[in-house]
């Protein structure tokens, strides 16, 4: 890589594609290096990836343009970086043994009165941290533990329950659900900083970042312990705190399986006296990063008796359950050993999960008693469509009838109150119509309210072992983001017909990017809105080709696009397509 080539004068001229190429050139270097253990040269490779012009304009990308925090501004307000400013940035762009505080932002917890504090950096600190991480990322996913699922590029909750399900399917176990006290909050900065086991100046940064403060209300107040939630880095820094975790406890007790998500953690053991000692070995390991369990939200059940505890747990918005079938149901006895069979294991959505979306659904039904039906299915289908995606992997077939059913009767009542003095032949004509699935909730020329049972619910496929995208394996990777629950129909169907990679600029998608849908020919020359006419594109991408269709639009000659025009899906271009078909790692 050259260090030391001569920046462009325009932003819109930048070679991204050669730059993609070549920084992760280097993060596959540094990802192999770790993996043999060879810590100098893996040192070696990130100095030089942090000094290279090409990774500070993906630095300076990514947080700019590409991440979905772009227009929210830290303590000195800056946001929305223009070309020029985003081309003054990547210029100067180092990293600094100073940093700013950080805002403190306020949001709610799902289904909880209480609130989780967010720290936004300024925009110039997350353009270092993004930097910094492009670096750091590879050595520490060559390291990372098998079963370590949150915050890490290309696993998924789902990772986590289907390796839950592979460990309970075939033998019933005691279950310890712990919960890491305020684990952001209070990790020991310098217990951090001992186990990152890097280079002075990226530690020097990383401390920096810990240590800005947190400004709130108009005053300072200085962090001396914890990792600010809200910043580029905060995720990567949290899972290499808890790194190491795992193979404590395995190193004890060979037969304990442990699956981690985030600070979110279930231990699996088939005897009841392992797992109270493994609760004991995690709180000495956690000693030593100032952490510890939250006793009141930790306890210990099993998968398929009760004892204090009633049978099975939730995790990440699922239960995990084994129930009694066939002739020991009937007769209600247990099998005569952990291995035989007389038992199922059944995962579905938890109750707790269920009634956040009942409420969310009762919510916006009762904020649009006066509008049209149109826009209460425009706020209700993207709802359904997620709720009813995260949880097409599991047993959730009665799950979603059984909401179809209670949205039908608050759909019924919102009906009603409209229209009070109609009979209910009257209201059902007017607002339910013959369809595909029977009577469906629609407008008499608009899309109908969507169905949670239309969702057809499929086996999720774990990630193969140890699999990251570091290892340049492509072909895996965008076959498997086409396959991802998450991943709305009509983006799956792009992904496979496009094979992975962005129309524009011919890279591959990357786990961590958010495919855009972008109309070929616009619906204003005459475009249709179907797959013929859809493509994806990345962010990036997409806001470089809208600001062109602009341009094109008001009858300029430049044909040299800006990314200074916001971006418009509505408007589309003819594709240009890309002059060769390419990959990071070609």
């Amino acid at each position: 890589m050259n260090t030391v080539q001569q920046p462009m004068d325009k932003w819109q001229d930048i070679p991204w594609k050669k730059y993609e190429r070549a920084v992760f050139k280097l993060q596959k270097r540094i990802y192999q290096a770790s993996q043999r253990g060879d810590t100098q040269t893996a040192h070696k490779l990130q100095r030089l990836l942090m000094s290279s012009w090409s990774a500070k304009c993906l630095a300076v990308r990514r947080v700019t343009q590409d991440n979905r925090g772009k227009n929210t501004a830290g303590i000195d307000g800056v946001k929305s970086l223009l070309p020029n400013q985003r081309l003054h940035m990547a210029k100067t762009l180092s990293l600094s043994q100073t940093a700013k505080p950080v805002r403190r932002v306020w949001i709610p917890k799902p289904g909880k009165t209480e609130k989780r504090p967010l720290g936004i950096p300024t925009m110039r600190n997350r353009a270092e941290q993004a930097l910094a991480k492009i670096a750091l990322e590879p050595e520490w996913e060559a390291r990372f533990e098998p079963n370590s699922y949150g915050f890490r590029s290309g696993r998924s909750a789902h990772d986590a329950i289907e390796a839950i399900f592979k460990s309970v399917c075939h033998q019933s176990k005691f279950v310890l659900d712990a919960d890491i006290r305020k684990c952001f909050d209070r990790i020991n900065h310098q217990a951090l900083l001992s186990k990152l086991q890097t280079f002075a100046t990226l530690r020097r940064a990383i401390r920096a970042w810990l240590k800005a403060g947190v400004i709130e209300d108009d005053q300072l107040f200085p962090t001396t312990e914890g990792s600010p939630q809200g910043g580029v880095i905060s995720p990567l820094i949290a899972n290499i705190a808890l790194h190491g975790l795992e193979l404590w406890i395995t190193s004890k007790h060979p037969k304990a399986k442990v699956v981690r998500y985030a600070d979110d953690m279930v231990v699996l053991h088939p005897d009841e006296q392992v797992i109270k000692q493994i609760q004991q070995l995690i709180s000495e390991w956690l000693k030593d990063m100032s952490l510890e369990l939250n006793l009141d939200k930790t306890r210990i059940v099993h998968t398929l008796n009760p004892t204090v505890e009633p049978a099975g747990f939730d995790f990440l918005g699922f239960n995990i359950r084994q129930y009694y079938v066939g002739n020991t149901h009937a007769k209600r006895r247990k099998p005569r050993n952990a291995n035989q069979s007389g038992y199922k294991t059944i995962i579905k959505p938890s109750q707790e999960a269920i009634r956040r979306h009942q409420q969310r659904l009762r919510q916006v039904i009762r904020m649009n008693t006066m509008n049209d039906q149109a826009r209460l299915i425009g706020q209700l289908n993207p709802i359904i469509r997620g709720w009813t995606n995260y949880y097409s992997t599991v047993v959730s077939k009665k799950t979603f009838a059984k909401l179809d059913f209670l949205i039908f009767i608050k759909l019924a009542h919102w009906a009603k109150k409209r229209h009070s003095a109609k009979s209910w032949r009257w209201i059902t004509h007017k607002y339910w119509h013959p369809g595909r699935w029977r009577w469906m909730f629609a407008p008499a020329d608009g899309d109908p309210l969507l169905r949670h049972s239309q969702t057809v619910c499929k086996k999720f496929v774990k990630i193969q072992g140890s699999k990251s995208p570091y290892d340049g394996d492509w072909n895996y990777w965008s076959q498997r983001q086409a396959r991802y629950p998450g991943v709305p129909k009509r983006v799956a169907i792009l992904l496979k017909r496009q094979e992975g990679r962005c129309s524009l600029c011919g890279l591959y998608f990357r786990p961590e990017d958010q495919p855009e849908v972008d109309h070929i020919i616009p619906k204003a020359q005459g475009g249709q809105d179907n797959y013929y006419n859809w493509q994806l594109l990345h962010t990036h991408c997409h806001h470089k080709k809208s600001a062109a269709e602009i341009k094109a639009a008001r009858g300029t000659n430049n044909n040299s696009p800006s990314s200074e025009e916001p971006c418009d899906a509505n408007v589309s271009c003819t594709v240009l397509k890309p002059s060769g078909r390419g990959d990071p790692a070609a």
